[in-house]
Protein backbone atom coordinates (compact mmCIF):
# COMPACT_ATOMS: atom_id res chain seq x y z
CA UNK A 1 0.00 0.00 0.00
CA UNK A 2 1.18 3.24 -1.02
CA UNK A 3 1.70 6.31 1.14
CA UNK A 4 -0.50 8.71 1.25
CA UNK A 5 0.50 12.72 0.81
CA UNK A 6 0.71 14.64 4.29
CA UNK A 7 -0.94 17.68 2.55
CA UNK A 8 -4.42 17.43 3.82
CA UNK A 9 -3.62 13.77 5.22
CA UNK A 10 -1.95 14.58 8.41
CA UNK A 11 -2.89 12.04 11.41
CA UNK A 12 -5.86 14.06 12.40
CA UNK A 13 -6.29 15.77 15.82
CA UNK A 14 -10.12 17.08 15.36
CA UNK A 15 -11.89 13.93 15.06
CA UNK A 16 -14.30 13.76 17.68
CA UNK A 17 -16.21 10.18 18.88
CA UNK A 18 -19.40 9.59 17.83
CA UNK A 19 -21.99 9.28 20.52
CA UNK A 20 -24.75 6.89 19.86
CA UNK A 21 -27.21 7.44 22.30
CA UNK A 22 -30.37 5.05 23.28
CA UNK A 23 -31.54 4.90 19.19
CA UNK A 24 -35.26 3.37 18.11
CA UNK A 25 -36.17 4.12 14.54
CA UNK A 26 -39.77 2.30 13.21
CA UNK A 27 -41.09 1.41 10.12
CA UNK A 28 -44.99 1.39 10.66
CA UNK A 29 -45.46 -1.24 13.59
CA UNK A 30 -42.05 -2.92 13.22
CA UNK A 31 -39.12 -1.29 15.53
CA UNK A 32 -35.82 -2.14 13.26
CA UNK A 33 -33.64 -0.65 16.27
CA UNK A 34 -34.70 -0.54 19.23
CA UNK A 35 -32.86 1.95 22.20
CA UNK A 36 -29.17 1.33 20.75
CA UNK A 37 -26.31 3.30 22.38
CA UNK A 38 -22.58 2.52 21.94
CA UNK A 39 -19.63 5.17 21.35
CA UNK A 40 -17.41 5.16 18.31
CA UNK A 41 -13.91 6.00 19.96
CA UNK A 42 -11.70 8.18 17.58
CA UNK A 43 -9.75 7.31 15.27
CA UNK A 44 -10.53 3.69 15.80
CA UNK A 45 -11.95 0.98 13.45
CA UNK A 46 -15.45 -0.03 14.83
CA UNK A 47 -17.57 -3.17 13.22
CA UNK A 48 -21.00 -3.15 13.55
CA UNK A 49 -21.99 -7.17 13.45
CA UNK A 50 -25.02 -9.10 13.26
CA UNK A 51 -26.92 -11.93 11.63
CA UNK A 52 -29.39 -10.43 8.92
CA UNK A 53 -32.06 -8.39 9.86
CA UNK A 54 -30.60 -7.60 13.02
CA UNK A 55 -30.20 -3.91 12.25
CA UNK A 56 -27.16 -3.04 10.45
CA UNK A 57 -28.11 -1.41 7.43
CA UNK A 58 -30.96 0.69 9.48
CA UNK A 59 -27.90 2.13 11.79
CA UNK A 60 -25.58 2.85 9.03
CA UNK A 61 -28.76 4.80 7.20
CA UNK A 62 -29.77 7.00 10.53
CA UNK A 63 -25.39 7.52 10.70
CA UNK A 64 -24.97 8.62 7.20
CA UNK A 65 -28.76 10.87 7.37
CA UNK A 66 -30.95 8.40 5.18
CA UNK A 67 -33.22 8.06 8.01
CA UNK A 68 -34.53 9.58 10.98
CA UNK A 69 -34.06 8.23 14.65
CA UNK A 70 -38.01 8.40 16.00
CA UNK A 71 -36.02 8.19 19.44
CA UNK A 72 -32.44 8.89 20.96
CA UNK A 73 -29.81 10.75 19.44
CA UNK A 74 -25.96 10.47 17.40
CA UNK A 75 -23.88 12.80 18.17
CA UNK A 76 -20.24 13.83 15.99
CA UNK A 77 -18.47 15.94 18.47
CA UNK A 78 -20.98 19.40 18.60
CA UNK A 79 -23.00 17.68 15.91
CA UNK A 80 -26.81 16.34 15.57
CA UNK A 81 -26.06 13.99 12.95
CA UNK A 82 -29.46 12.47 13.62
CA UNK A 83 -31.22 16.01 13.34
CA UNK A 84 -28.97 16.69 9.59
CA UNK A 85 -29.92 15.74 5.81
CA UNK A 86 -26.69 13.70 3.93
CA UNK A 87 -25.83 16.42 2.35
CA UNK A 88 -25.52 18.16 5.57
CA UNK A 89 -23.36 14.93 7.31
CA UNK A 90 -21.08 15.22 4.60
CA UNK A 91 -20.39 18.55 4.67
CA UNK A 92 -18.87 18.17 8.79
CA UNK A 93 -16.67 15.33 7.22
CA UNK A 94 -18.41 12.24 7.30
CA UNK A 95 -18.72 9.89 4.26
CA UNK A 96 -20.01 6.40 3.29
CA UNK A 97 -18.90 3.77 0.78
CA UNK A 98 -21.76 2.12 -0.35
CA UNK A 99 -22.07 -1.77 -0.73
CA UNK A 100 -23.58 -1.71 -4.45
CA UNK A 101 -21.37 0.14 -6.25
CA UNK A 102 -22.60 3.54 -7.91
CA UNK A 103 -20.11 4.30 -10.03
CA UNK A 104 -20.23 5.93 -13.53
CA UNK A 105 -19.05 2.92 -15.63
CA UNK A 106 -18.28 5.18 -18.58
CA UNK A 107 -16.32 7.85 -17.00
CA UNK A 108 -12.78 7.46 -15.66
CA UNK A 109 -11.60 6.64 -12.55
CA UNK A 110 -10.09 10.39 -12.06
CA UNK A 111 -13.19 11.54 -13.15
CA UNK A 112 -15.27 9.61 -11.13
CA UNK A 113 -12.67 10.42 -7.58
CA UNK A 114 -13.68 14.14 -8.54
CA UNK A 115 -16.91 13.70 -8.07
CA UNK A 116 -15.76 13.46 -4.21
CA UNK A 117 -14.37 16.46 -4.33
CA UNK A 118 -17.21 18.55 -5.63
CA UNK A 119 -18.29 19.78 -2.44
CA UNK A 120 -14.54 21.33 -2.12
CA UNK A 121 -14.78 23.23 -4.90
CA UNK A 122 -14.98 27.14 -4.39
CA UNK A 123 -14.62 27.92 -8.01
CA UNK A 124 -18.63 28.30 -9.63
CA UNK A 125 -19.80 26.56 -12.42
CA UNK A 126 -19.15 29.54 -14.73
CA UNK A 127 -15.70 29.91 -13.84
CA UNK A 128 -14.89 26.63 -14.49
CA UNK A 129 -16.82 26.54 -17.52
CA UNK A 130 -14.80 29.76 -19.14
CA UNK A 131 -11.38 28.18 -17.65
CA UNK A 132 -10.59 31.32 -15.68
CA UNK A 133 -7.41 31.40 -14.01
CA UNK A 134 -9.04 30.51 -10.24
CA UNK A 135 -11.04 27.53 -11.41
CA UNK A 136 -7.68 26.46 -13.24
CA UNK A 137 -5.69 26.53 -10.50
CA UNK A 138 -7.74 24.54 -7.79
CA UNK A 139 -8.71 22.01 -10.41
CA UNK A 140 -5.06 21.21 -10.55
CA UNK A 141 -5.31 21.04 -6.78
CA UNK A 142 -7.70 18.70 -6.76
CA UNK A 143 -6.50 16.55 -9.17
CA UNK A 144 -3.43 16.56 -7.74
CA UNK A 145 -4.87 15.19 -4.32
CA UNK A 146 -7.33 12.66 -6.77
CA UNK A 147 -3.86 11.18 -7.65
CA UNK A 148 -2.74 11.22 -4.28
CA UNK A 149 -5.69 9.01 -2.87
CA UNK A 150 -5.70 6.75 -6.16
CA UNK A 151 -2.22 6.05 -5.57
CA UNK A 152 -2.65 5.48 -1.64
CA UNK A 153 -5.17 2.75 -2.90
CA UNK A 154 -3.48 1.00 -5.65
CA UNK A 155 -5.42 2.84 -8.32
CA UNK A 156 -2.64 5.50 -9.49
CA UNK A 157 -1.74 3.06 -12.87
CA UNK A 158 -5.83 3.11 -13.77
CA UNK A 159 -6.80 6.93 -13.17
CA UNK A 160 -7.42 7.33 -16.96
CA UNK A 161 -9.25 3.40 -17.39
CA UNK A 162 -13.02 3.54 -17.26
CA UNK A 163 -14.47 2.08 -14.36
CA UNK A 164 -16.40 -0.32 -15.91
CA UNK A 165 -13.68 -2.02 -17.38
CA UNK A 166 -12.24 -2.53 -13.69
CA UNK A 167 -12.55 -5.58 -12.57
CA UNK A 168 -14.89 -5.93 -9.24
CA UNK A 169 -12.40 -5.51 -6.33
CA UNK A 170 -10.80 -2.64 -7.99
CA UNK A 171 -13.92 -1.32 -8.43
CA UNK A 172 -14.50 -1.44 -5.20
CA UNK A 173 -11.98 0.17 -4.13
CA UNK A 174 -12.57 3.21 -6.47
CA UNK A 175 -15.66 3.65 -4.18
CA UNK A 176 -13.28 3.83 -1.13
CA UNK A 177 -11.22 6.10 -2.86
CA UNK A 178 -14.39 8.20 -3.78
CA UNK A 179 -15.16 8.45 -0.29
CA UNK A 180 -11.78 9.66 1.05
CA UNK A 181 -11.53 12.19 -1.50
CA UNK A 182 -14.57 14.23 0.34
CA UNK A 183 -11.48 14.13 2.93
CA UNK A 184 -13.84 12.67 6.01
CA UNK A 185 -13.22 12.59 9.49
CA UNK A 186 -15.16 9.75 9.54
CA UNK A 187 -15.40 7.02 6.79
CA UNK A 188 -18.53 4.43 6.83
CA UNK A 189 -18.07 1.52 4.92
CA UNK A 190 -21.16 -0.78 4.15
CA UNK A 191 -19.61 -3.92 3.27
CA UNK A 192 -16.36 -3.21 1.84
CA UNK A 193 -15.47 -6.97 1.01
CA UNK A 194 -18.78 -8.17 -0.34
CA UNK A 195 -18.60 -10.45 -2.96
CA UNK A 196 -14.84 -10.52 -2.78
CA UNK A 197 -12.94 -13.87 -3.52
CA UNK A 198 -9.64 -14.18 -0.51
CA UNK A 199 -7.03 -12.03 -2.53
CA UNK A 200 -9.42 -9.02 -2.90
CA UNK A 201 -10.10 -9.29 0.82
CA UNK A 202 -7.01 -9.45 2.04
CA UNK A 203 -5.94 -6.28 -0.20
CA UNK A 204 -9.47 -4.07 1.23
CA UNK A 205 -8.39 -5.12 4.55
CA UNK A 206 -5.14 -4.04 4.33
CA UNK A 207 -6.39 -0.48 2.80
CA UNK A 208 -8.93 -0.30 5.59
CA UNK A 209 -5.87 -0.20 7.91
CA UNK A 210 -3.93 2.17 6.26
CA UNK A 211 -6.20 4.38 5.58
CA UNK A 212 -6.51 4.32 9.83
CA UNK A 213 -3.13 4.40 10.35
CA UNK A 214 -1.84 6.92 7.97
CA UNK A 215 -5.11 9.21 7.63
CA UNK A 216 -6.04 9.31 11.68
CA UNK A 217 -9.73 9.07 11.10
CA UNK A 218 -12.39 6.95 12.55
CA UNK A 219 -13.76 4.30 10.47
CA UNK A 220 -16.90 2.50 10.76
CA UNK A 221 -18.05 -0.55 9.20
CA UNK A 222 -20.80 -3.59 8.76
CA UNK A 223 -19.61 -6.43 7.05
CA UNK A 224 -20.72 -10.23 7.24
CA UNK A 225 -17.56 -11.17 6.84
CA UNK A 226 -16.55 -12.38 10.52
CA UNK A 227 -12.73 -13.44 9.90
CA UNK A 228 -12.19 -10.09 8.44
CA UNK A 229 -13.95 -8.18 10.79
CA UNK A 230 -11.95 -10.14 14.02
CA UNK A 231 -9.07 -9.47 12.76
CA UNK A 232 -9.55 -5.77 11.80
CA UNK A 233 -11.65 -3.95 13.86
CA UNK A 234 -10.65 -2.61 17.56
CA UNK A 235 -14.05 -2.58 18.56
CA UNK A 236 -17.42 -4.19 17.70
CA UNK A 237 -20.86 -3.67 18.50
CA UNK A 238 -23.19 -6.87 17.66
CA UNK A 239 -26.73 -6.07 17.05
CA UNK A 240 -29.94 -8.63 17.33
CA UNK A 241 -33.66 -8.31 15.83
CA UNK A 242 -32.35 -4.33 16.83
CA UNK A 243 -31.11 -4.63 20.00
CA UNK A 244 -27.57 -4.07 20.96
CA UNK A 245 -26.60 -7.38 22.71
CA UNK A 246 -22.83 -6.78 22.71
CA UNK A 247 -20.02 -4.08 22.47
CA UNK A 248 -16.14 -4.62 22.90
CA UNK A 249 -13.32 -5.80 21.57
CA UNK A 250 -13.26 -8.52 19.02
CA UNK A 251 -12.13 -11.17 21.67
CA UNK A 252 -15.07 -10.51 24.37
CA UNK A 253 -17.47 -10.83 21.69
CA UNK A 254 -16.62 -13.77 20.20
CA UNK A 255 -16.94 -15.26 24.05
CA UNK A 256 -20.48 -13.54 25.02
CA UNK A 257 -22.79 -15.97 25.43
CA UNK A 258 -25.88 -13.63 23.24
CA UNK A 259 -23.84 -13.64 20.54
CA UNK A 260 -23.20 -17.53 20.25
CA UNK A 261 -26.49 -17.68 20.79
CA UNK A 262 -27.30 -15.25 18.07
CA UNK A 263 -25.22 -16.82 15.72
CA UNK A 264 -25.74 -20.72 16.13
CA UNK A 265 -29.29 -20.40 18.11
CA UNK A 266 -29.78 -21.01 21.46
CA UNK A 267 -29.21 -24.66 22.60
CA UNK A 268 -26.46 -25.84 26.02
CA UNK A 269 -25.53 -28.61 24.42
CA UNK A 270 -23.51 -26.63 21.98
CA UNK A 271 -19.72 -26.46 22.90
CA UNK A 272 -18.61 -22.85 24.00
CA UNK A 273 -15.31 -22.54 22.22
CA UNK A 274 -16.89 -24.23 18.60
CA UNK A 275 -19.37 -21.70 18.94
CA UNK A 276 -17.14 -18.78 19.39
CA UNK A 277 -15.21 -20.28 16.53
CA UNK A 278 -18.00 -20.50 14.69
CA UNK A 279 -19.25 -16.80 14.96
CA UNK A 280 -15.83 -15.60 14.38
CA UNK A 281 -15.55 -17.38 11.16
CA UNK A 282 -19.15 -16.13 10.27
CA UNK A 283 -20.81 -18.86 10.60
CA UNK A 284 -24.33 -19.21 12.07
CA UNK A 285 -27.71 -20.84 11.75
CA UNK A 286 -29.62 -18.00 9.63
CA UNK A 287 -32.55 -18.30 12.75
CA UNK A 288 -34.05 -14.73 10.94
CA UNK A 289 -32.14 -14.58 7.64
CA UNK A 290 -35.78 -14.26 6.01
CA UNK A 291 -36.97 -10.11 6.40
CA UNK A 292 -39.93 -8.27 6.72
CA UNK A 293 -40.11 -6.11 3.61
CA UNK A 294 -38.63 -2.34 4.32
CA UNK A 295 -36.93 -3.19 7.15
CA UNK A 296 -33.33 -3.37 5.94
CA UNK A 297 -30.51 -5.78 7.35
Amino acid sequence: MSTASTAGADVRRDIPPVEIENVSVRFGAIKALSEVSFRVEPGTIHAIIGPNGAGKSTMFNVLSGVYRAAEGQVRFGDDRLDQMRPYQIAGIGVARAFQNIALSGGQSVAENLMLGRHHLTKAGFIAAGLRLPKATREGKVHGTRVAEIAEFLELGDKLHTPVGVLSYGDQKRVEVARALCTEPRLLLLDEPVAGMNAEETARMAEAIREIRSALGISVVLVEHDMGMVMSLADQVTVLDFGRRIADGTPAEVQRDPEVIRAYLGSGDEIDPAEAADAAATGHHTGHHTTETPGTPS
